[in-house]
């Protein structure tokens, strides 16, 4: 229902910004209002719009929204049921702990929801459904998942089974300035830009911020492309980074694809991860990914068990869907916990 329902928003969606209220859907006993979907939606819808969202972005970020409700409520009727309501002591604590993590009074952190739109009261019932969600899926679904030894070792030796055995692994950063092989003109034009760019780090500016400029190769992270055992690095690279200590700047390599710099952020002895350094993160790992999947497949036997009916706006779009898997407890826009 989620594809069919994004194309119907956006064919209704000037009819739709005119709707005062109406109801959602109907969970059960209980109801998503519109103007609901609309308030939790605005934040990142608004953020969507400065970036140039075209109508069928927000249409499917409109649609998440009201398919995630679906779910909170889903767990409210859960939760009343099993009687893992959050306290108000566990609110205030959760929302004290956020604004002390992000160096902020609670009347700050107050102030900033309020600025964004939000009534703090809504972002208050946001935090007791996180709280509540939580509850559920430690109390009932993470009893469910287990991860056994030998699962931890398989990821393991998958991950980390061809380790080399000592050597050296370098921190590098690189610049990249790519031209046509077959334009000789092309190339000249890269090399010298290269060089330009060699002349201004060592005349002290920082390479990753003359990477950022000109650089096509992680220019976001100042050309920063992470650590590498030297073993596995091109022998072009090696060649260059050898003689060089931490802190130096190659000079201009002129390669088939690009002119190139490399800086040496850091060398160091290489050290192999052992299985005893690895366990406890690799466990966490398999336990999490578990646990998504216990949660995934507990809210579609709620979905199945529960009625569920879209309404208004969104109503034809469901039944032509119906039967349709929607994948919207998994779907993800990038959006953060903003959207409920």
């Amino acid at each position: 229902p989620l594809a069919l329902l994004i194309t119907l928003l956006v064919v209704t969606a000037a009819a739709a910004e005119e709707i005062i209220d109406g109801i959602a859907a109907q969970v059960g006993s209980e109801i998503v209002l519109i103007s609901d979907v609309y308030q939790i939606a605005e934040p990142p819808e608004r953020r969507l719009r400065e970036q140039g969202a075209s109508d069928k972005d927000i249409a499917m970020l409109r649609a998440e929204v009201l398919e995630r409700m679906i779910g909170r409520a889903l767990i409210r009727q859960v939760v009343r049921r099993a009687e893992l309501d959050a306290t108000e002591a566990e609110v205030d604590n959760a929302i004290e702990s956020i604004a002390s993590e992000n160096g902020l009074t609670t009347g700050q952190l107050k102030a900033s929801v309020e600025a964004q739109g939000l009534p703090f009261e809504t972002y208050r019932e946001r935090i007791r459904g996180e709280i509540e969600q939580a509850k559920v899926i430690n109390g009932m679904i993470g009893a469910k998942v287990r991860v056994e030894e030998k699962d931890i070792r398989a990821v393991y030796d998958q991950e980390y089974g061809d380790q080399p055995a000592g050597g050296t692994e370098v921190h590098l950063r690189h610049i990249l300035v790519p031209f046509d092989a077959e334009d000789p003109a092309a190339r000249r034009r890269a090399c010298d830009q290269t060089r330009k760019a060699l002349l201004r780090i060592r005349g002290g500016e920082p390479f990753q911020d003359v990477a950022a400029e000109v650089s096509t190769m992680k220019p976001e992270k100042g050309g920063d492309i992470g650590w590498f055992h030297a073993s596995s690095l091109a022998s072009w690279m090696r060649d260059a980074i050898d003689p060089l200590p931490d802190g130096g700047t190659s000079e201009v390599i002129d390669m088939p694809f690009g002119c190139n710099l490399l800086q040496v952020v850091e060398k160091r002895a290489y050290e192999q991860i052992t299985y005893e350094s690895a366990r406890d993160g690799i466990a966490e790992y398999l336990y999490q990914k578990r646990l998504g999947e216990e949660y995934t497949e507990f809210i579609e036997e709620l979905r199945e068990q529960t009625y569920i009916e879209r309404k208004g706006i969104f109503a034809d779009a469901a039944r032509l869907g119906e039967g349709e898997e929607t994948g919207a407890d998994t779907l993800d826009l990038g959006l953060g916990n903003d959207t409920f």
